[in-house]
């Protein structure tokens, strides 16, 4: 089969003739329904030689959903033709965190390891599971429009969750950044809390998406921002400032736009840093990051999608596509959540 795969790294990926192997004992074959194309792959593009902890070459597609295509022996939680999302972190499961489905902070495998991140993942027409664990059923959701959920979806939804205790009726979370990811975030918070949402961001189609999804007010992320969030806030500050985009700057606005007692959470990977001091930062201010979710959790996320708490707007795409979607990405021309589709 035809694959889209990291084979260098600081490089483009590139299609690449792959072998099409049976599954073999607890593994799922997966045929391939949507593969959501994420911003961090970007990232993963630009680092050198031994900064992740995995080798190539491996296929790209990091968030996954489809249809069981063959089950290898010993498998008898899916069956043949079942629709399913495939949860991207592939733990050891056997540690603690394992033990109850937070393989996304495995105490054995790498970090950042799983299908599309290290292993072959989803831009390809099938991909192979290794224990059916990691497969969470659709029960009537569409593979291609579930696929963002995987990650976007659980991301955000596990940022926003471990906050609920500081969002109670009045409370303000600022989500930096509305993307695919900060659209997401957006929904989550609508689906799970009765904070007001004040979205932030450079570009005006995406705050108005973002406006559009639910957001309560909008602010442009420009120098008058931080002063802008400052008096939505009462002078007071957000109890959730969420930090989809994790650059310098970014991380700055989100200390100032944060309040005592709140939280600021770093989702974004794009690499900056904040300074943290006693009197440089709120009192008693959390910082946190935050990586993926839990299993039980992505569970969760497809239950509200269900509900139509939240989705996605997705945006379909052949997989001899992938390249020109990438730069497109890169160019920030991609409306909200980009998807392969290598089956049609």
């Amino acid at each position: 089969m035809k694959a889209y795969r990291m084979t260098k790294w600081q490089a483009e990926p590139e299609f690449c003739d792959v072998d099409l192997r049976e599954p073999g004992p607890g593994e799922v074959l997966v045929k391939v329904g949507g593969a959501g194309v994420c911003h961090s792959d970007l990232h993963v593009m630009e680092y050198p030689d031994g900064a992740l902890p995995y080798p190539l070459p491996f296929t790209f597609g990091h968030e996954n959903a489809g249809w069981v295509e063959r089950v290898g022996p010993g498998v008898r939680d899916v069956e043949p033709g079942e629709a399913v999302a495939v949860y991207a972190v592939w733990g050891c499961g056997r540690c603690p965190q394992c033990l109850v489905g937070a393989d996304n902070y495995c105490e054995n495998a790498p970090l950042f390891s799983g299908g599309g991140l290290g292993l072959d993942g989803g831009m390809a027409s099938h991909m192979l599971v290794p224990s059916a664990r990691f497969l969470c059923p659709l029960k009537g959701l569409d593979p291609r429009e579930a696929a963002p959920l995987t990650d976007a979806g659980l991301t955000t939804y596990h940022a926003v969750k471990r906050s609920l205790s500081v969002l109670q009726p009045g409370s303000t979370a600022v989500v930096i950044g509305v993307g695919g990811l900060g659209q997401m975030a957006v929904q989550v918070l609508k689906a799970l809390s009765p904070a007001r949402v004040i979205a932030v961001d450079v570009s005006a189609e995406k705050l108005a998406s973002a406006k559009a999804l639910g957001a309560d007010a909008t602010v442009v992320s420009d120098a008058g921002a931080g002063a802008h969030l400052t008096e939505l806030t009462g002078g007071k500050g957000a109890e959730l400032v969420l930090d989809v985009v994790g650059s310098d700057a970014t991380l700055q606005l989100g200390v100032s736009a944060s309040r005592r007692l709140g939280h600021l959470t770093l989702v974004g990977i794009a690499g900056g840093s904040t300074t943290f001091s006693y009197m440089g930062v709120p009192t008693e201010v959390a910082l946190a990051s935050t990586f993926y979710g839990s299993i039980p959790e992505l569970n969760e996320v497809m239950t509200l999608a269900r509900d139509r708490k939240i989705k996605t707007q997705a945006q379909l795409f052949p997989l001899e596509q992938a390249p020109q979607v990438y730069q497109r990405l890169r160019e920030g021309t991609i409306r909200s959540r980009a998807v392969i589709t290598p089956n049609g």
